[in-house]
């Protein structure tokens, strides 16, 4: 179930070794580099100090501890969803990614000796999930084809996460297969396309939204300390009836632009199930 025991026949696994290595390091490369064109740790800081002033109580550690706590299952389960589609698809793809990736470096760097019969199955399958996620959202709910009317295969630079993505795990099964079954002209095409994709997909970073997974806790998490600390992320607070007086003392421009008895303005995003997000 190693497809990469066979291929160390023809290429010596300390070479595989050093394309692995070298692939977390243009993974690092590029976040930093992101990180420093964004200044989103810069951001992030002054962001923080400038809610610490308007913040109306001080969280305890317990506290801080517990919305971590809080932020980390809502990013296992994708809760930042509000489509099922979307989460079920990012949830294929989050999780086959990690398992696809982990069981990769497992694999190659026991070579040459051999690996277990459930590390190669689950190699398969994380790649396996990676397709059905990945394909799921493409062809089924990507955001440009739903909500712009774009064509499937409008590509552009901001689909080069999700396509260099798909390219990888399509192409590794393909290779996997074609090289069990002994169709070594095809499987060494596949295997070609394989790392051509695995190495833009990692060494693409700093262009591409693969950055974006290691800052968007971070903001998630910064979100839920400002609604905590009553900072409110520098946002109002959203009354439920906007005709109380108290409302229109604190708000006198509600009446100016929606009379002195605001209707009620219905259900307006969610009047049907989301679909374009």
């Amino acid at each position: 179930m190693n497809p990469f025991a066979e291929l160390s026949a023809t290429i010596p696994p300390s070479i595989m070794q050093l394309y692995v290595i070298l692939m977390i390091l243009l993974v690092i490369g590029g976040t930093l580099l992101d990180i420093n064109h964004k200044k989103s740790a810069q951001y992030f800081f002054e962001k923080n100090q400038a809610l610490k002033k308007l913040a109306k109580r001080e969280l305890s550690e317990s506290e801080k501890i517990r919305i971590a706590l809080a932020t980390l299952i809502e990013i296992l389960v994708s809760g930042e969803f509000d489509n099922p589609d979307r989460r079920k698809s990012h949830l294929f793809l989050m999780y086959g990614f990690i398992v696809f990736v982990v069981t990769t470096a497992i694999l190659i760097f026991n070579l040459p000796g051999k690996s277990s019969f459930l590390t190669g199955l689950l190699w398969h399958l994380g790649a396996l999930s990676v397709c059905v996620g990945g394909y799921w959202f493409w062809l089924k709910i990507r955001v440009d084809v739903r909500s712009e009317g774009h064509q499937w295969n409008d590509v552009h630079v901001s689909d080069l996460f999700i396509v260099s993505l798909l390219m990888t795990a399509t192409f590794a099964l393909a290779w996997s297969v074609l090289q069990g079954i002994g169709l070594d002209t095809l499987a060494w095409i596949s295997f070609a396309i394989f790392i051509a994709a695995a190495t833009t997909l990692f060494g693409t970073v700093f262009w591409s939204k693969f950055a974006h997974m290691f800052y968007k806790p971070a903001a998630a998490f910064q979100k839920k300390l400002a609604k905590a600390d009553g900072s409110m992320d520098k946002l109002p607070e959203i009354p439920d009836d906007l005709s109380s007086p108290w409302v229109k003392e604190r708000y006198p421009d509600i009446p100016k632009y929606m009379g002195d008895n605001p209707p009620y303005m219905g259900l307006g995003i969610k009047r049907e199930t989301p679909t374009h997000f």
